[in-house]
């Protein structure tokens, strides 16, 4: 049996992002739109465990993840929560067979004859093909008020709520209504302006700058208090290398991610927690030099993301949030007993030290076996526990 659990979920996170000795590594699943479940995987868990399937929310309508529920957090020790508001008006969608969704009421998916699902809004539209798990097309996530007040406003009654009344850590995402942040790269088009059009993308990083730091201070004034982590989110690599040269990286993006991380670690308390895919060990000095706390989802199945190397170079100067398991290889197709000899594998390489914070590699695609993410997280946190 582990030892008894001494520190509550949000003191664990902090702790760790911190670097302070915890009792056991923090645990996520659904704190952000990178660490979350598909609702249909949701879906098929509860089922599997005996819970209720009559109540799931999708808080991101174009990957169509689940919002994870308190049982589960329970079920599997974890530690963080989803700072995301409840949608103003909710309509309940079935997409084929057993599953049902809550969504937001103004979605109102129509199924084609080809039978798609297609989302319309204005001149963008996204469909999700027949059988398929989430949605392609125009990323139509924004279904609530448009006025960032009004929503800050939200997020605020959120994450006050979420500190006052859950032991659990949270980020500031800023996905479904809006205002979230960028980390000043705007893949592959913004890397061929890099090259075409150098002097205009400064000067349109420059006023974001402006915009985000205002933002930023309206949500630090208004709840910065409530929340650990703000995320910043660019994708900068592909599966074999960064999406471009790391010197353009660096003159192009890294000055505003600095601008913009020296700005919340002056005001605030708030880490940064950078989301940003494929193989991009090389970009990952010049992100620990702008200011950046945390790395998501340390996706170990591209190339040159070995995890033992990972650790060794970086583990003692920023905060790997995810690696814990390979969504790409093994979560999805191979035994239970084989998922959980990779969590075992890679825990043992990230966990030492601290600095690690325990996640899949991205979100549970909608056709991994239930048995499967109950043997990933159960073994995780069979694992979790260090020495006392």
């Amino acid at each position: 049996m582990p030892p008894t659990e001494t520190l509550t979920s949000r003191e664990r996170v902090i702790r760790t992002l911190n670097r302070q000795p915890v009792d056991r590594m923090p645990i996520d699943l659904g704190s952000h739109m990178s660490t979350g479940i598909s609702a249909f995987a949701y879906w098929n868990l509860r089922e599997h465990l005996g819970l209720s399937t009559q109540n799931i929310r999708m808080p991101d309508v174009v990957q169509v993840l689940a919002d994870v529920d308190e049982d589960i957090r329970q079920r599997f020790h974890l530690d963080c929560i989803l700072c995301e508001p409840t949608w103003p008006q909710q309509a309940r969608w079935n997409p084929r067979g057993k599953y049902s969704f809550l969504v937001p009421a103004q979605l109102q998916p129509q199924l084609n004859a080809e039978g798609e699902w297609v989302v319309s809004k204005g001149s963008q539209r996204m469909r999700m093909p027949a059988g398929g798990f989430f949605f392609d097309g125009d990323w139509l996530s924004t279904w609530g008020v448009e006025d960032e007040d009004t929503t800050l406003d939200w997020y605020a009654r959120r994450a006050e709520t979420i500190y006052k009344e859950t032991p659990y850590a949270t980020n500031f995402v800023g996905y479904c209504f809006g205002g979230g942040f960028g980390a000043f790269f705007d893949g592959i088009d913004g890397c061929l302006r890099m090259m075409t059009e150098p002097e205009q993308l400064l000067a349109d990083f420059e006023t974001r700058l402006d915009q985000y730091l205002a933002r930023a201070g309206k949500i630090i004034d208004r709840f910065g208090q409530y929340i650990q982590l703000l995320t910043i989110s660019d994708d900068m690599g592909g599966q074999d290398r960064p999406m471009c040269r790391p010197a353009l990286v660096e003159k192009f993006s890294v000055p505003f991610i600095k601008r913009f991380c020296d700005f919340v670690h002056r005001n605030s308390d708030i880490k940064i927690f950078l989301h940003c895919c494929g193989s991009i060990q090389p970009l990952i000095p010049y992100l620990i030099d702008a200011g950046v706390d945390v790395l998501n989802p340390v996706q170990i199945s591209a190339s040159n993301m070995e995890p033992a190397q990972l650790k060794q170079r970086f583990g003692d100067r920023i905060i790997f949030w995810g690696g814990g398991c390979n969504t790409q290889a093994v979560l999805p197709s191979a035994t239970p007993q084989q998922v959980s000899e990779n969590v075992r594998s890679l825990v043992s390489v990230f966990k030492p030290g601290g600095g690690f914070v325990f996640n899949q590699v991205h979100n549970i695609m909608g056709d991994v076996p239930p048995e499967n993410i109950v043997a990933m997280l159960d073994t995780a946190y069979a694992e979790a526990f260090y020495p006392a």
